[in-house]
């Protein structure tokens, strides 16, 4: 079984127990969404805006943190110049939950602060979106490889954004950039890491948006095998607007400094 396969397992459980609530019981969140476009299109203190991710754990890496709470890692994120924040909400293979959107999100009003966040998740069925628009989540994650339909794409794109949800669809190969386009997504995220294999390759990332690059309305964003200043330098000469990064933040408990740092220049742990 590819890691794919194993990630759309692990969603059948909770794909049944939404069935059963039904979507009648799914309550759209009533409070704001700052624009998850508009804060990376902002840029930041880097070359360019990074979606800085709360993650735990996960299947490469085992346990990764888990003696930092939501709160605290948002406001860190949000303090050091997080265009985004990226929330890992997979419960199974991430040690996520939808609960860490709301805590977050709390918070950060609280502090008077408000970035954006992006539920990341292997969504593939329209009573997960439903479940994404009773959150205070801006965006969320479809990723192509999952809903390899650009039919099925659109419907699920257009479901969140009917919502006041924007979208985010990850591709890996040129393929996947043509379903998404035809899906009419505009906001394409490449992940330099194979879920199949979950091997990562960076340059072929950057190779990606040099064969097809972004067009015009089209923001970009580079994932995985971020470490350093460079690293987010060359992923701007490559046409991308935004980077996430994850583990690297994440592996050493200080994920404020660990982006500050990264955003100054200096290196930070491969993610």
């Amino acid at each position: 079984m590819t890691g794919l396969e194993r990630f759309v397992e692990a969603k059948r459980a909770e794909i049944a127990g939404l069935e059963r609530l039904g979507e009648d019981n799914l309550h759209p969140w009533k409070g704001g969404r700052p624009s998850f476009r508009g804060a990376l299109e902002n840029g930041g203190a880097g070359p360019l805006s990074v979606v800085a991710e709360y993650k735990r754990a996960s299947p490469s890496r085992g346990v990764i943190c888990e003696t930092l709470e939501p709160e605290d890692v948002a406001l860190q994120y949000a303090k050091a110049g997080a265009g985004a924040i990226s929330v890992l909400t997979e419960e199974r293979y991430f040690h996520g939950s939808l609960s860490y959107l709301f805590r977050m999100a709390s918070a950060m009003q609280r502090e008077g602060l408000a970035v954006p966040m992006l539920r990341k998740d292997f969504i593939f069925h329209p009573l997960q979106v439903a479940a994404a628009l009773s959150t205070p989540a801006s965006a969320l994650l479809l990723i192509v490889r999952l809903t390899p339909d650009a039919g099925l794409l659109r419907e699920l794109r257009e479901q969140a954004e009917a919502g006041g949800m924007e979208t985010v669809v990850e591709v890996f190969d040129a393929r996947d950039v043509a379903l998404a386009r035809e899906s009419g997504a505009n906001i394409i995220q490449v992940n330099a890491r194979d879920l199949a294999s979950l091997a990562v390759d960076r340059r072929a990332c950057l190779a990606l948006a040099a064969a097809c690059p972004p067009q015009e309305g089209e923001l970009w964003i580079a994932a995985s095998g971020m470490s350093c200043r460079s690293d987010l330098e060359e992923a701007a000469k490559a046409g991308f607007r935004a980077a996430l990064v994850g583990s690297a933040l994440m592996e050493h408990g200080r994920p404020g400094e660990a982006l500050r740092a990264l955003l100054g220049g200096e290196a930070a742990h491969a993610d």
